[in-house]
């Protein structure tokens, strides 16, 4: 079922790994605007953690307004930076790979001793958090996935999504080697790229704190032993107003809103959403958050 929201969003939950909200088996479009209609209104608010993973180019600081909305609510929420970009760029070198990346997420969580919270991953950050899920399945309530990879065993950032000839594989490779000539770290992308327009008032915002990215951790394959998020409650945003180029998640949003085991929902704005549309991704994740686990449901 797919039902539409008032020019911000469209949410589809079907099935039994739907949405699991109280008394409430699908979000309608009052769901997400606050209509009179909606089924959260008086629901209690479930506090919950939520970890937040940014994407290529980025660090933690991209998520600042979506924490800035979460937090009144009592979510606590984690925005770890990863190695090597932003405020850690320090740390770049060319060992600096995607199981780097989760290791590091991985131990935020062990150190916090974070259970039973949403996780969310954006773009290249969905590589990150489909390992995480991996090896932290029992500890995580709902995966997120905001305009984001979402890659199978063995894939890279550069060969998930619809399937393709190996020379087309080949070719992204070589031309994303050749976006980091000194085989450490690719060039960053300019907030138009990501779907801030010159004229957004963050725009030079982004563009001043965007860093060059590790390369080796889009080239390096995901090693999945427990199926990534397989078996969680799951939820995918896409972003459609502009739709990135050149990407998989037009796919990959294909795939998962005909799939009775994810939550499906559109953004009308550009990739780098958390910017550009906090409340729509706040008001997203506040939902992941009220929902039960599937292991609470007995799924």
């Amino acid at each position: 079922m797919r039902t539409s929201g008032v020019d911000r969003s469209v949410v589809a939950a079907t099935g039994r790994r739907a949405f699991l909200m109280s008394a409430a088996g699908a979000i309608s479009a009052a769901a997400l605007t606050g209509g009179a209609t909606n089924p959260l209104a008086s629901a209690t608010l479930r506090k919950r953690d939520i970890v937040l993973v940014h994407g290529a180019w980025h660090g933690g600081w991209c998520w600042e307004m979506v924490r800035a909305l979460l937090e009144p609510d009592g979510h606590r929420v984690f925005t770890p930076t990863l190695p090597g970009l932003a405020e850690r760029a320090g740390e770049l070198t060319p060992q600096i790979g995607l199981d780097t990346h989760i290791d590091d997420v991985v131990a935020t969580i062990l150190a916090e001793d974070l259970t039973d919270f949403v996780l969310c991953g954006h773009s290249y950050g969905g590589m990150v958090i489909t390992g995480v899920a991996d090896r932290l399945k029992e500890r995580v309530a709902h995966i997120v996935y905001l305009d984001a990879a979402l890659p199978k065993d063995g894939e890279s950032m550069l060969s998930y999504g619809e399937p393709r000839p190996q020379a087309a594989i080949d070719g992204a490779t070589a031309a994303m080697r050749g976006l980091a000539p000194d085989g450490l770290a690719i060039g960053v992308f300019p907030p138009s790229v990501l779907g801030i327009p010159a004229g957004h008032p963050r725009h030079d915002w982004v563009a001043e704190r965007l860093t060059p990215h590790p390369l080796k951790t889009w080239l390096d394959p995901i090693k999945l032993a427990n199926g990534g998020p397989e078996g969680l409650a799951q939820t995918y945003i896409h972003c459609t107003d502009p739709v990135m180029a050149q990407t998989q998640f037009p796919w990959i949003a294909s795939q998962v809103s005909n799939d009775p085991s994810w939550n499906y929902a559109e953004l009308k704005t550009g990739h780098d959403a958390m910017v550009t549309d906090p409340e729509g991704v706040a008001q997203i994740l506040r939902t992941a958050a009220r929902t039960e686990t599937l292991r609470e449901e007995g799924a």
